[in-house]
């Protein structure tokens, strides 16, 4: 996502595009985090030298000044400057909730939301920004859980009844699309953005990530066009061109999806790191060497039950359950779990367990990390094995 919704939203018309931008800032952390990782510093002082009384409006015009120039410190000082002269005012609320949020001090943004959404639960600007930071900017699983719920009530007060305003309503159906990713619920998530594209043709964001639900559900071809529209309207994306990249990696164009892919990353070289350089022989060797590493319970459980290494998921294994398994996968385990029959048809050996080597790479920041994914993945497919399910391994910190 090029910039935070609320924050493009609350500056000005609310169906605007977003400027281009060709940083990489598409990803689960809004822009403002990412500024926020080199701040602009300096006293506060007064939000608007010369003009005092000014109102609670002009402050918070103010406010979202300093925000669109990234002086976020000056954001806040001219929301609390605003609330001073109005406390009952919602909008310098919303300012203060976006400006901590910029400012990475993620538990004051967090109770900004609290006292926000306490103070008009029902307002869809209110309702956006909320959702908004809980997308893109906390960006965890509670957080994409609330999001989600945020968006979607956001999306019916917009709709209709006495705070109506239909202008809120495509960019909260998009974040609704973007949780819903996040949360691995892309059938849900493709609902969403589709309405979002019906409402607002133009809007690059909705594209893409009607884009990456249409990936994750294994709808490849479709998946393939919804990301070259997003290259019609904005060549130099980043995130399009690296999904177009694994598209062709699936399709076996391994020079396309090089170029597509070492593109993304010269473009985005933060959010979109090349892969960890291992060769198959180096990466089996993590593998035995994970394997090695088990418990003798463990490897007990593991007799006759093949650990295989594959580059990239074949297409049959991930639509073989409803809805699809994510292209993203790093491992899977295949079969019943010990103690239940294997099918008719499938001999005394229908289990077995693979790691997906380029999938892994990608996923790793470097050797260390690589070496502890395989170890953790290793164990979740074992778990898949006794019978454990997604919700208990994440709950085991396995997921």
């Amino acid at each position: 996502m090029r910039i935070g919704f609320a924050a493009f939203l609350l500056a000005g018309a609310c169906t605007a595009r977003a400027p281009e931008q060709d940083d990489g800032a598409r990803g689960r952390a809004s822009p403002a985090a990412a500024e926020a990782q080199a701040p602009v510093r300096e006293p506060p002082g007064p939000c608007l030298p010369g003009h005092d009384g000014a109102t609670s409006g002009e402050l918070t015009k103010g406010a979202a000044r300093a925000r669109e120039s990234a002086r976020h410190e000056a954001a806040l000082a001219c929301a609390d400057e605003a609330l001073e002269a109005d406390p009952r005012d919602r909008a310098p609320l919303r300012e203060r909730a976006l400006a901590l949020a910029a400012l990475d001090r993620d538990a004051d943004a967090r109770a900004a939301l609290s006292r926000l959404l306490a103070a008009d639960p029902d307002d869809p600007a209110t309702l956006l920004v909320a959702a908004d930071l809980h997308i893109t900017h906390f960006g965890d699983r509670d957080s994409l859980e609330a999001g989600l719920d945020l968006a979607l009530r956001g999306a019916a007060r917009a709709s209709s009844g006495p705070r109506a305003d239909r202008s809120f309503v495509p960019r909260l159906l998009v974040l609704a699309g973007m949780a819903g990713n996040g949360l691995g619920r892309s059938q849900d998530a493709l609902q969403h953005l589709e309405k979002a594209v019906a409402l607002d043709p133009r809007d690059v964001d909705a594209h893409y990530e009607r884009g990456v639900a249409l990936f994750e559900l294994c709808r490849f071809a479709p998946a393939r066009r919804a990301f070259e529209r997003v290259l019609r309207q904005s060549p130099r994306d980043p995130w399009a061109l690296h999904h177009l990249g694994l598209l062709a990696e699936r399709a076996g164009e391994e020079r396309r999806a090089r170029e597509l892919l070492g593109r993304a990353a010269r473009l985005a070289p933060r959010d979109l790191r090349a892969p960890v350089e291992l060769s198959r022989a180096a990466f089996e060797g993590e593998l035995r060497r994970a394997l090695s590493e088990l418990p003798e319970g463990e490897r007990t459980a593991l007799a006759g039950v093949p650990v295989e290494v594959e580059e990239i998921p074949a297409y049959a294994d991930l639509t073989a359950v409803e809805p699809p398994l994510s292209p993203s996968i790093l491992g899977l385990f295949r079969g019943p779990s010990l103690g239940e029959p294997c099918m008719a048809g499938d001999g005394p050996d229908c289990r077995s367990i693979v790691l997906y080597r380029r999938n892994l790479l990608r996923f790793a920041r470097d050797r260390a990390q690589l070496s502890e994914q395989v170890r953790v993945t290793l164990l979740h497919e074992l778990g898949h094995l006794h019978g454990e399910s997604d919700e208990g391994l994440r709950a085991r910190g396995l997921e």
